[in-house]
């Protein structure tokens, strides 16, 4: 399948499911958002898109407890969990979605290289977190989380009914 054609479809059953979504984006800058919101009719289904690049923000805006940043850091699986379940909950929709990382060129560690993001996905069932090491430029990190990140949200809207 390919982008557009994975837009088109988790865009189609938002809509048809009368599912909501808002976004919480570090690592992505709104990107997410911005790819969702390309479908005319989106309005039906997403709700808000925050961009959270600070940790100050993300603590701020989608109550993320200041202790996971120094027990994890921002780039990790249970801050991108606090950030989908944060956006979720303050925007009261279906699904929230989150992305941390690490896009590159520079900011990159042994630990936590470059192209390594955690992209969340909550609903108020469950929260799945997602771990990637994506191998591109700056540009090609963001583009590769969003898609993975649409597919995420397919996965769930897909399996919830079946």
């Amino acid at each position: 399948m390919t982008d557009k054609e994975l837009l088109k479809k988790v865009s189609m059953l938002l809509k048809k499911q009368k599912i909501t979504v808002a976004t919480a984006e570090s690592c992505t800058g709104g990107l997410i958002a911005h790819t969702l919101t390309n479908v005319s009719g989106s309005s039906n289904y997403f709700d808000r898109g925050i961009i959270s690049y600070s940790n100050t923000a993300k603590m701020e805006l989608l109550d993320v407890p200041e202790e996971l940043f120094r027990k994890h850091g921002a780039v990790s699986k249970l801050v991108a969990k606090a950030m989908a379940e944060g956006v979720r909950i303050k925007s009261n929709v279906d699904i929230g979605i989150a992305t941390t990382g690490v896009a590159g060129p520079t900011g990159g560690t042994k630990e936590k290289p470059v192209g390594l993001v955690y992209i969340a996905v909550s609903t108020s069932d469950k929260t799945e977190v997602k771990k990637f090491q994506f191998l591109g430029d700056r540009l090609q990190n963001k583009e590769s989380t969003c898609i993975e990140a649409l597919q995420m949200i397919l996965n769930i809207l897909t399996i919830q009914h079946k």
